[in-house]
């Protein structure tokens, strides 16, 4: 059998499969449906065999067929294991590429900042950052080691917590300016709310609303509202001095100690059921420059 030449296709009939959408499965390997579906039929034909019962119920669902079901675990670790082949391979010193997926605002505001202390330690590792949003499949598209923020569950991926955070209201320098202008939880009512929309998918993520009741204020409507959804965005609007940003610890950091924000209220503690975990597969502790950049990451968090 000349498996290698049906590589492209076996990617397309699991990752329709997975999604039961060839739509959802064209944007995750960054071609057309069209090219999609014509890849699964062309497995198809070729192994006379169909894989998908196509049902309609309002929109298309790709079913797999009984054998294909069967057959999608074996496919799925053949491409673990060329994953882990393609991986060792790049163990040469001549190609030490390590890639990391963060969020956009993780990178802007905690890893990037650090990152050159890293490539001190590893001059040999280039890292290659992802800042997709999008769900990741690591073995599919190699990510080495990320960092994620949530309850610390990912299917097949170990997650190790890396930083509990703490929630905040934060502004600039600038608002204070004015006596007993903010001396007061209750006085955030009358200032502009920055809020942060990047995770509203997150049951149990920190809201105004649910820190002004930890604080004790009864209303909950701000005079003003401004609505970001990405965290590092949410953070320069306040720098910027345009209202109220309710922070999280870990994004903040590097401002408050560079004074370009300050945190109000600092008796109120508020702490977020979220946290920062590092994930990778399991496998992956096996190559050296994935081990050093996860040990690496542990001691940046305790600086």
């Amino acid at each position: 059998m000349k498996l290698p030449i049906y590589l492209n296709a076996l990617k397309a009939f699991e990752a329709s499969a997975r999604h039961q959408s060839f739509s959802a499965a064209a944007e995750e390997l960054n071609v057309t449906p069209a090219a999609v579906g014509q890849l699964v039929r062309t497995l198809e034909e070729w192994l006379d065999t169909p894989l998908f019962h196509r049902t309609n119920s309002g929109k298309i669902r790709l079913m797999p067929t009984e054998t294909a079901e069967r057959a999608l675990p074996d496919i799925r670790a053949g491409f673990d294991k060329l994953s882990q082949g393609l991986e060792l391979l790049q163990q040469s010193p001549t190609c030490g590429i390590l890639t990391v997926t963060v969020s956009p605002a993780f990178a802007a505001k905690w890893l990037l900042p650090r990152l050159d202390r890293f490539q001190t330690l590893c001059p040999d590792t280039d890292v290659r950052l992802d800042t997709n949003l999008k769900p990741i499949d690591f073995a599919i598209q190699r990510v080495d080691i990320g960092v994620r923020y949530g309850t610390g569950n990912w299917q097949g991926l170990v997650a190790e917590k890396l930083m509990d955070e703490e929630v905040f209201p934060v502004c600039s320098p600038r608002l204070l300016e004015q006596p007993e202008r903010l001396s007061l939880p209750e006085q955030l009512l009358q200032e502009t709310l920055i809020h942060d929309l990047s995770m509203d998918e997150h049951t149990g993520f920190p809201t105004w609303s649910a820190w002004l009741e930890k604080a004790g204020v009864e209303k909950h409507q701000s005079a003003h509202n401004i609505q970001i959804n990405n965290s590092a965005a949410v953070l320069q609007t306040a720098i910027d001095g345009a209202g109220i940003a309710l922070a999280r610890s870990v994004m903040v950091k590097d401002d408050l100690a560079a004074g370009r924000l300050v945190r109000l209220f600092p008796e109120i503690q508020f702490d977020s059921p979220l946290a920062y975990f590092v994930v990778y597969k399991p496998e992956s502790t096996e190559f050296a420059k994935n081990q050093m950049f996860r040990d690496w990451l542990f001691t940046e968090a305790i600086r």
